[in-house]
């Protein structure tokens, strides 16, 4: 998809990025939560970003989707690990649009010294396994039945992808 535009993740995407991820939220294992958030909980997503290359994904000045890193760890021993988050909104999928986040993001890391991207994943989304699987993450970790959504426990797989 060519007209896709990074818009720095501010404020005055709020409603449409917390409108995605409650979708995720009310519809699937993508997102942890197991209700909807209010759209205060945005400012945690701009809290926890600080420092590090956040985005609104706009096509055809339509919020399409988010995506940021976020530190792995506050200690500056793990300064050069981030773990990497996207949601694209339904109707959007499946036409590349995650795949040019994640080269953003990968593009943004590597600009400031990132080397290593970790993903958590729940085992019930399979499909961004494949997807992060086919863009070279391996998986390194799994924390078996730690969580619990719509009554059914599931694994959380950790990927993760070398920068360089």
């Amino acid at each position: 998809m060519k007209d896709i535009r990074f818009e720095i993740l501010e404020p005055k995407h709020a409603q449409e990025v917390m409108a995605i991820f409650n979708h995720y939220i009310n519809h699937s294992f993508s997102a942890y939560p197991d209700h909807p958030l209010p759209e205060v909980f945005f400012g945690r997503f701009l809290e926890m970003t600080k420092g590090y290359p956040a985005y609104a994904v706009v096509v055809e000045d339509q919020v399409a989707g988010f995506c940021f890193l976020r530190p792995y760890n506050p200690f500056p021993t793990f300064a050069h690990t981030a773990e990497i988050t996207y949601f694209i909104k339904p109707g959007y999928t499946g036409r590349g649009i995650g795949k040019q986040a994640l080269s953003r993001l990968e593009s943004d890391g590597r600009n400031m010294g990132i080397t290593i991207l970790l993903a958590s994943i729940s085992s019930e989304n399979t499909e961004s396994i494949e997807f992060h699987k086919r863009s070279g993450f391996v998986e390194c970790g799994r924390f078996s039945g730690v969580g619990k959504k719509f009554g059914t426990f599931f694994d959380v797989v950790w990927m993760q992808k070398k920068l360089v």
